[in-house]
C-alpha cells in the first residue's frame, strides 16, 4: 500500500511557479511544534529536503495563490445525519478555505454525481444549495465524485491552487471507476485532496429529533417526555438495521481512500461526529492550506519509474516536525 501513496509531478503542473523543463517535484510542507501548533516565519534556508536520503537544493515559495476549491459531499441514504449538519457551512468553505480571491464549487455523489453549484465566491450560493441536499440513493461512488471534482478543476485558469474537499466515508461502496485512473488524474493536475470523514453508524445518533404527542406538537414540551421532562422521546426513530454491523465489516475490506489520497498529496483527513467538530475540522484544514511552505526541487537523473521517498526537516530544530508528501515516481 505504501508504494501506492506517492505523487508524480511534471512540467504540466497547474501553478505557474511550478512550470519548467524536465521534472519538477513539489512538496507542500506543514511545520508544527511539539504541541502540534503551526509554525510560521521560517526562511527557505531553514528547511532541508532529502530525496532517497540525498540532500537536494530546494526553493520555497511563500506566495499566496488564489484557490479553486471543489467541495464533494456524499449524499447516500446513510449520510442523512451528516447532510443535516452542513447547511450553515457555506461561509466556512468560501471564507476559511477558499478565502480571498478564492472560488468554490459544490457537488454531491451517491449512486451518481450531481453538480450543485458552479465556482462562486458567494457563500449564500453554497449555503442555499447545502440546505437543499437530500439523500438521493443508496450508493457511495466516491471515486466518481472525486473524478468529477478534478475534471471541474482542470478547466480553471492557470495560476490557481487546486483543492478538493471530500466529505464522506473513508471507503468507496459503489464506484465503477478504477483507482489507478483517478490517481493518475490527481497527479496530472497537482491537486490537493483533503478529506472530512465520519462513521455512518455513529453520526446517526447525533441527529436531532422532533417530539410530538399524537398529531399535535406541544411547543412547551418539545423534545421531552410528558412525565419525565429530562427524557427525549424519539417517536420517529428509524427502525434498527440488524445487519448494519455485518455490512460495515464487509465495507472495511475496501481501500481507505481518505488515507490514500491525503497522504498521496501531502494533505490531511479529519474525522468528525458533531456539527461543532465538523466546523472545527474545516477551520483546521483552512489553517493548514494557508500556512504551508511550498517546496520545489529538481531531482537528479535516474531510472524512469523508480520510486523516491522524500522527507523534510527544519535545520537545527529537532523540536519542530515537518510533514510533506511521501514521495514521487521518477520520469525521464
Amino acid at each position: 500500500m505504501r508504494r501506492v501513496l506517492v505523487f508524480l509531478l511534471s512540467a504540466c503542473a497547474a501553478w505557474p511557479q511550478f512550470r519548467g523543463t524536465g521534472q519538477l517535484v513539489v512538496a507542500p510542507t506543514t511545520v508544527t511544534d511539539s504541541k502540534g501548533r503551526m509554525v510560521d516565519g521560517l526562511d527557505p534556508s531553514d528547511l532541508i529536503l532529502y530525496d532517497n536520503n540525498v540532500l537536494r537544493t530546494i526553493q520555497a515559495d511563500l506566495a499566496a495563490y488564489p484557490i479553486s476549491l471543489v467541495v464533494a459531499v456524499e449524499s447516500g441514504d446513510s449520510s442523512k445525519a451528516v447532510l443535516d449538519k452542513l447547511g450553515s457551512s457555506g461561509i466556512l468553505f468560501t471564507q476559511v478555505i477558499a478565502a480571498e480571491q478564492g472560488e468554490t464549487a459544490l457537488i454531491s455523489f451517491s449512486d451518481h454525481v450531481t453538480q450543485l453549484v458552479d465556482f462562486t465566491s458567494d457563500p449564500d450560493d453554497l449555503t442555499n444549495a447545502l440546505k437543499r441536499i437530500r439523500p438521493d440513493g443508496s450508493g457511495d461512488a466516491a471515486l466518481e465524485g472525486l473524478m468529477k471534482a478534478l475534471d471541474m478543476l482542470a478547466h480553471r485558469r492557470p495560476g490557481r491552487r487546486l483543492i478538493v474537499l471530500m466529505i464522506s466515508e473513508t471507503r468507496d461502496r459503489s464506484s465503477k471507476l478504477k483507482l489507478p485512473e483517478v490517481v493518475q488524474r490527481v497527479q496530472q493536475l497537482n491537486a490537493g485532496i483533503y478529506w472530512l470523514t465520519y462513521s455512518t453508524t455513529w453520526t446517526r445518533y447525533t441527529d436531532r429529533r422532533v417530539t410530538t404527542y399524537g398529531d399535535i406538537e406541544d411547543p412547551a414540551q418539545k423534545g421531552k417526555d410528558k412525565e419525565k421532562d429530562e427524557t427525549p422521546v424519539p417517536t420517529d426513530s428509524p427502525p434498527i438495521d440488524l445487519l448494519a454491523p455485518f455490512k460495515e465489516l464487509a465495507h472495511i475490506t475496501k481501500p481507505n481512500l481518505a488515507d490514500l489520497f491525503t497522504r498521496l498529496t501531502g494533505a490531511q483527513q479529519v474525522a468528525f461526529l458533531t456539527k461543532g467538530a465538523l466546523e472545527a475540522a474545516i477551520h483546521d484544514i483552512g489553517d493548514e492550506i494557508h500556512r504551508q511552505y511550498i517546496l520545489t526541487f529538481r531531482p537528479a537523473e535516474g531510472k524512469s519509474g523508480q520510486f523516491h521517498t522524500i522527507r523534510v526537516q527544519v535545520k537545527d530544530r529537532p523540536d519542530l516536525k515537518a510533514k510533506t508528501r511521501e514521495g514521487y515516481w521518477a520520469v525521464q
